[in-house]
C-alpha cells in the first residue's frame, strides 16, 4: 500500500503541474477530475496505512501477552508471528489471500484449540498449576511420625 500511495502522490503531483499548463477549458475540467480522484486515493491509502499500522501494534501486543508467547520466544519466532500479524490485518480489511495465509500461520503459531493439541502444546492456569504442585508435594513429603526417631530413613526424601 505504501508504494501505491507514493505512486499516487506522484500522479497528484503531475496532475497538478498538468493543471496549470493547460489552457484549453476542456482539459482544465478533465485534470481537475482527475486530480481530485487521485487525491481521494491518496487521502484513502494514507488513512487505510494508519489503520494498517495501529491494528498491528494492537495485535502485536495482544498476541505477546497469550501463553504461546514463551514458545516462541524461546523458538526466536518473532518474524513468523509479525508474518502472521501483517497477514491478519490485510484479511480483517478484506483480502482473501491475506485470510488463507494468516490461518496457515495461525496454525503453525498455535492460536486456536487444535493447533494446540497438533503442537502437543497445553496452556495451565497459574492456580490450577499451583494446587497440582501443592499436591505433588504433599504426596512425596512421607509424615515424619511413620519411623521411629532414631531411623535416618525418616529424614530422606525422594526429589
Amino acid at each position: 500500500m505504501t508504494a501505491q500511495l507514493e505512486t499516487a502522490r506522484d500522479r497528484v503531483a503531475s496532475l497538478q503541474v498538468e493543471l496549470e499548463a493547460a489552457e484549453d477549458g476542456r482539459a482544465r475540467g478533465r485534470l481537475r477530475r482527475e486530480l481530485s480522484k487521485n487525491e481521494m486515493t491518496v487521502a484513502t491509502l494514507s488513512l487505510q496505512i494508519e489503520q494498517a499500522t495501529d491494528d498491528e501494534v494492537a495485535l502485536w501486543d495482544d498476541l505477546w501477552r497469550t501463553p504461546q508467547a514463551t514458545v516462541w520466544e524461546d523458538s526466536h519466532s518473532s518474524r513468523e508471528v509479525a508474518q502472521y500479524v501483517r497477514w491478519k490485518v490485510l484479511a480483517e480489511q478484506g483480502d482473501l489471500k491475506a485470510a488463507a495465509e494468516a490461518r496457515q500461520l495461525s496454525d503453525r503459531l498455535g492460536l486456536n484449540p487444535l493447533a494446540l493439541t497438533r503442537l502437543h502444546l497445553e496452556i495451565e492456569r497459574a492456580d490450577e498449576a499451583e494446587t497440582r504442585g501443592e499436591q505433588r508435594r504433599k504426596k512425596a513429603t512421607p509424615p515424619t511420625d511413620s519411623k521411629p526417631k532414631g531411623d535416618p530413613r525418616g529424614t530422606l526424601r525422594a526429589v
